[in-house]
């Protein structure tokens, strides 16, 4: 990849692991690398709301294994509405980059119930990309993604690693600011995703500390995973 396509896009690795390899690494993170100071005792939930187009593109595309791919969808953090992003994520390959715009809680509620004209007098692209795609493509919600997540940061490589607990799959309303919205577990029990993401380099330190053999990098998606969980697909 091109020099100045790396400054641009982070490595991701994904691993699938169980309750006792997050234990050993965890306290094995926890003497060289601190935890993302925005943790409520540790952790914070992370919601999800993923649209798609009538083609159901952002899911075909993952599956058939296309290298570059974009996925669309508004996140909030503990179910409050204190901070919504509207967010691309795009992928290359291992690669990943990310652009947002914040939302208000009037204007989130507007988009989940079709009215996203006002996007088109947004300054930041990612508003206007996505009132395009809207417009076009029919854009629409698909499925809500919930987890829990543990972060840990280390400055040297930009290194961001989380731990993805309790992923479920939203059901029977796009409402997500509502605490009781019914959900699915789309993980066996005790499993979860470690994820790994870096700029430029990973630390020898850290690379050292990743799973091995049957924790094997994967390309698992946690969108893939709730919506075929609530369409019952497989």
């Amino acid at each position: 990849m091109k020099k100045e396509n790396k400054l641009l896009y982070r490595h991701e690795l994904k691993y699938r692991i169980n309750e006792l390899e997050k234990e050993v690494l965890i306290k094995r993170l926890s003497s060289l690398i601190a935890l993302d100071a925005n943790t409520n005792n540790g952790q914070y939930m992370i919601r999800s709301l993923y649209f798609d187009d009538v083609c159901n593109s952002a899911y075909e595309d993952k599956m058939r294994g296309i290298a570059e791919r974009k996925k669309y969808r508004i996140r909030i953090y503990n179910c409050s509405d204190q901070l919504i992003k509207l967010e691309r994520k795009e992928k290359k390959d291992q690669y990943i980059k990310k652009e947002s715009a914040t939302l208000t809680r009037d204007e989130t509620e507007k988009i989940i119930s079709g009215d996203f004209r006002f996007l088109a007098k947004r300054q930041e692209p990612i508003s206007r990309e996505f009132y395009l795609k809207c417009l076009l493509n029919g854009m629409k919600p698909r499925v809500i993604v919930d987890y829990d997540r543990i972060p840990y940061i280390y400055l040297p490589g930009d290194v961001r690693i989380t731990f993805d607990m309790h992923v479920r799959a939203g059901l029977l309303s796009y409402n997500i600011f509502d605490p009781e919205l019914p959900t699915l577990e789309v993980l066996n029990d005790g499993e979860l995703i470690l994820e790994v993401k870096y700029t430029e380099f990973l630390p020898e330190i850290i690379r050292n500390l990743l799973p091995i053999s049957s924790s094997m990098n994967m390309a698992y998606s946690k969108y893939v995973l709730c919506y075929e969980k609530k369409y019952g697909i497989r």
